[in-house]
């Protein structure tokens, strides 16, 4: 494969392994090397992070300690970055040596290079029932697929303090996704991208191999909640580039 395309299909079916190899291949953009199209982020990553701040309120506290897994080397953790230094907040980072070293090193910023939960078992002793806030965005679609789905969750939640806080953010609900491919609007939506009069053809109640559905989201608020957490879906803000079809799932200790 050419290491410059930027199509689409160059970012289906990722795995961590995978998402290491695009951390070294050549030519790519940031956006890139976390699996969109830049047409998907570029210019928009500002607006993101305001909506995680909306949602992660203890990141507007001070002297927190923070995760941010499988953080990637787009500008994101670097938003999340600059937020901490200001608020003397401690950063730690979780994700593939490659992604890694993509971003600098801070004072307040740890890395721990590896496949969360399976190569942070020091990180998880260490910092078990000590976070304040935990962000890991675009990411439940990868676990879901390539790792036992409770076993993240569990191990993110075994992280956390009391009073703090879980974003899982950015999660495709392929549900979400067709009621609103199903709808007028998503109609319209479709048109404007394509350039065509096509109605975009929805299938309910058919297998979604590999793919979230309502189903999954319910599942985790359902886990969380009966180990004794608060969980809530939330709608992203309007004016991200994939509200319409994507949601998060915030998480608290009380």
């Amino acid at each position: 494969m050419n290491s410059t395309r930027t199509d689409h299909d160059r970012f289906l079916s990722l795995t961590f392994d995978g998402f290491r190899e695009l951390a070294v291949a050549d030519g790519l953009s940031r956006i890139e090397r976390i699996g969109f199209p830049d047409c998907y982020r570029e210019g928009y990553e500002a607006g993101i992070f305001r909506d995680i701040e909306r949602k992660l309120t203890n990141l507007g506290r001070t002297g927190q300690t923070v995760f941010d897994i499988g953080c990637g080397c787009s500008d994101l953790p670097l938003l999340l970055a600059d937020a901490c230094a200001r608020q003397g907040h401690t950063l730690v980072l979780c994700d593939s040596d490659e992604m890694l070293a993509h971003l600098p090193d801070e004072p307040l910023l740890r890395k721990i290079p590896g496949c969360f939960p399976r190569d942070a078992i020091q990180a998880l002793n260490e910092f078990a029932g000590r976070v304040d806030a935990i962000l890991t965005y675009s990411v439940l679609q990868y676990v879901f697929v390539d790792l036992p789905l409770f076993a993240f969750l569990d191990a993110c939640l075994t992280l956390l303090a009391p009073g703090g806080q879980l974003l899982i953010g950015d999660v495709p609900n392929v549900s979400k996704r067709k009621r609103f491919f199903a709808s007028a609007a998503g109609a319209r939506y479709h048109q404007q991208f394509t350039g065509t009069d096509d109605v975009p053809a929805v299938s309910f109640n058919v297998p979604e191999p590999a793919r979230i559905d309502d189903s999954v989201v319910f599942s985790i608020l359902a886990r969380a909640r009966t180990a004794g957490f608060d969980a809530f879906v939330l709608p992203q803000a309007p004016d991200l580039p994939m509200a319409n079809r994507r949601e998060d799932i915030l998480i608290t200790r009380p």
